[in-house]
């Protein structure tokens, strides 16, 4: 009887080669390049067609792409086998020492076969041959590797050069990149070299001793994020931060370029790794004019080319030698001897912050905008702002509640002067969209109550007031400021008579008190003490642009610009897309982990406000950062349980705080519509997921007219009261909702 094999297949690539095709979202090997399946089932296909032996089939896979994986898993016998999720991709080192550790501990010392998701090989016996031949060197201790021998001087391949041939079997001398033109001639010619396939057969054992002598830390680190793993029925779960902690090589770097007493097994199967849009025409149906043409395409005149139309009708006249790849919201052209180098287009739409890298436009995705149109006028104008405007408003001591409990009753905490400030915001807003409640005399109401109580003797405002209107807290604080601001301005456009004087008091008292005296930005507080943060200064150039549009002035454009400024200079990380939180008195990250808090929140907050800045300035290469900006939040924090955005995550895209409020979430829906439209994809499915996110999650759960504020991991609600704080996220966000979509409605 043949030896056990335990099978892993790894697919958590991204396959960019294959670009505006195969995308983060969306990598090559879900597709189906041939009309029988996508590259992975075909894989798992193959891998289950043994004609001999035990074969348990386990697939590595990135936990984002699970609902992908178990489709293509359905209906397919694997032998005891099944799923292993990695939360966060790190190379294929850590892959290949995952599928060490399951192979020992579930089945001891056996042999091990690691293939890649998505190569296409044809010849599924002759597949099975190869690697039989290559059992009895992995069973004797000896890593195997399969190469093939080439047909022409490839420079897409790595190469293998192998020295004698010993029962079949060759000894590998070294491995070796991607080569030029003139080295992959040299190599061709000399006929010692063949392909790397990838492809590798060893025994667990002689794995883990070769990760004992190389790379201790790799399997040191993969053992303990698979010791903490959970497993159920759908597959298995490592948490986050310990398999982030992996070191990110691959298994070449790692061990194959570093072992001794490697060898080759000639491949007796037809291979193509698929990585190029050439290798798609030279494995694809052909016409007689060699071209392989595919979806909605009329070609004229057209030869030895590759045409693909996703979606729209494509036409091409006179082509030659080239690849057309069109999708729904990206086209790409080259020559078929140039496709290679599609990467480079990939890396420059990165560095833009382009999303068409990351995201497939879909046709499960809502796409119909203004699809929540009517649950959100008749949320926000039906329940909400009548809710806020009698229950929300303290009629006896002045100003409004700083919260409600869920049975709308107001909860006597003290209040916060940004609170204030925020609900005199939204009436404004409420009212410049068309709301037909008391707007005027809510704002008026707020703005007696802030500038009777809450004035300092410098012309500041205070922190924080007690139920009754007395002080709590007289500290002088930038973010309460520029909510000040930020709501007189709006005060100002809705008519209130005194809006503009209390802005311009108010605008005397920062430049004097907490204006940093270097000229590099604001002080937290006017005593000038402690951290510096980012945050008060976002919400600063909220309230700056809030008054250029009040009063057409580009003096208020100058203060933004020196927000931005900060922004490019200090906040914004350029090589992990990020903005940081906390600093020091020179704007440097504090030390410690607050040094790497980020807030996809924030993410969100400035994406939308940099758009605003652009279009108002003229400095449209701003956009590109908003963009960056969203990407990270996207790719890094949101909840992949629930879609919604984490509290706080580290810059490498730990979760700090797994809460998620519903601020952020509000946030999340004015980037999308600020992105829109600005030059780079569609967003309007985006805008609609967001806001159904929003309402599934934190409003559609509440009473009338409430929210859930915070929610766990896991979905379900933290929430002990309903903050009047956040009102103005949900108002402002809704109504750019309601704005936006108005010709749909």
């Amino acid at each position: 009887m043949s030896q056990r094999i335990v099978s892993f297949v790894m697919s958590g690539g991204v396959g960019s080669r294959l670009w505006p095709l195969s995308r983060e979202d969306n990598p090559k090997q879900f597709h189906d390049f041939s009309g029988d399946g996508s590259m992975l089932a075909k894989t798992l296909r193959r891998l289950a067609s043994r004609p001999e032996g035990e074969t348990p089939i386990f697939l590595i896979a990135s936990e984002r792409h699970a609902e992908r994986v178990h489709a293509d898993l359905a209906g397919l016998d694997l032998a005891g086998g099944g799923p292993l999720f990695e939360p966060t991709g790190r190379n294929t080192a850590a892959a290949v020492a995952l599928a060490s550790l399951r192979t020992l501990s579930e089945y001891g010392d056996e042999l091990v076969l690691v293939v890649p998701s998505d190569h296409e090989i044809s010849t599924a016996r002759q597949f099975w041959q190869s690697i039989e031949a290559g059992a009895a060197a992995a069973s004797a201790g000896r890593l195997v590797v399969f190469g093939i021998k080439p047909t022409q001087p490839e420079t897409g391949y790595g190469y293998i050069e192998v020295a004698a041939e010993r029962d079949g079997v060759f000894d590998v001398s070294r491995f070796v990149e991607k080569p030029d033109p003139a080295t992959a001639q040299t190599y061709f010619d000399a006929g010692s070299f063949y392909w790397n396939t990838g492809i590798f057969l060893f025994r667990a054992g002689a794995m883990r001793d070769a990760f004992a002598a190389f790379e201790p830390e790799i399997w040191q680190a993969t053992e303990a994020a698979y010791h903490a793993a959970t497993s159920d029925l759908s597959g298995l779960y490592m948490p986050l931060e310990l398999y982030a902690a992996i070191p990110s090589t691959s298994i070449d770097y790692a061990i194959m370029e570093r072992a001794r007493d490697i060898v080759m097994v000639p491949a007796g199967f037809r291979w193509n790794d698929l990585g190029s849009w050439q290798s798609l025409l030279d494995v694809g149906p052909s016409d007689r004019q060699g071209n392989v043409i595919l979806g909605d395409v009329v070609a004229i005149d057209c030869e030895n080319s590759y045409i693909r139309g996703d979606g729209r009708l494509l036409s091409a006249i006179g082509m030659k030698d080239v690849a057309i790849v069109s999708t729904a919201d990206a086209t790409f052209v080259a020559p078929v001897s140039h496709s290679q180098h599609v990467k480079k287009i990939v890396e420059q739409l990165e560095k833009s912050g382009r999303l068409e890298t990351r995201f497939t436009p879909a046709p499960d995705r809502v796409i119909e905008s203004g699809a929540w149109r009517r649950r959100v006028h008749h949320w926000l104008f039906d329940e909400t702002l009548p809710l806020w405007s009698t229950s929300g408003v303290d009629e006896r001591h002045g100003g409004f509640h700083e919260a409600l409990g869920f049975d709308a009753s107001p909860l006597m905490k003290p209040k916060r002067m940004r609170t204030q400030a925020r609900q005199v915001y939204a009436f404004a807003v409420a009212k410049e969209r068309g709301w037909t409640g008391p707007a005027d005399r809510l704002i008026a109401h707020g703005i007696d109550f802030m500038a009777g109580k809450g004035r300092t003797e410098t012309g500041g405002w205070v922190r924080t007031l007690n139920v009754d209107g007395s002080v709590a807290d007289p500290v002088e604080d930038a973010y309460d400021h520029s909510c000040v601001l930020l709501a007189l301005a709006h005060a100002h456009m809705s008519g209130h008579p005194d809006a503009l004087r209390l802005g311009e008091e108010t605008f005397a008292f920062l430049d004097a008190h907490l204006e940093d005296s270097r000229m590099t930005g604001f002080l937290e507080t006017s005593d000038g003490a402690g951290e510096r943060r980012s945050n008060p200064h976002m919400h600063l150039l909220e309230a700056f642009l809030a008054w250029h549009q009040a009063t057409g002035e580009r003096a208020y454009l100058r203060r933004a610009s020196r927000i931005i400024d900060l922004f490019r200079s200090h906040f914004f990380d350029a090589d992990s897309w990020t903005l940081g939180e906390y600093f020091d008195d020179g704007w440097k990250p504090v030390a410690g982990d607050k040094g790497t808090w980020t807030e996809p929140g924030h993410h969100f907050e400035w994406a939308s406000l940099l758009v605003d800045f652009a279009a108002r300035s003229g400095q449209t290469e701003l956009t590109a950062f908003a963009r960056k900006l969203y990407a990270s939040a996207v790719a890094n924090g949101l909840n992949r349980a629930t879609g919604l955005s984490y509290g706080a995550v580290s810059r490498q895209g730990l979760p700090l705080d797994t809460v998620s409020r519903s601020w952020p979430q509000a946030e999340a829906v004015k980037a999308a519509i600020a992105l829109d439209g600005s030059g780079g994809p569609d967003l309007k499915p985006e805008i609609e997921a967001r806001v159904g996110r929003l309402f599934r999650w934190h409003i559609d759960p509440a009473p009338l007219g409430l929210w859930i504020d915070r929610i766990d991991e896991r979905g379900r609600s933290l929430a002990t009261d309903v903050p009047a704080s956040i009102f103005y996220h949900l108002v402002y966000a809704l109504t750019q909702y309601l704005d936006g979509t108005a010709e749909k409605g």
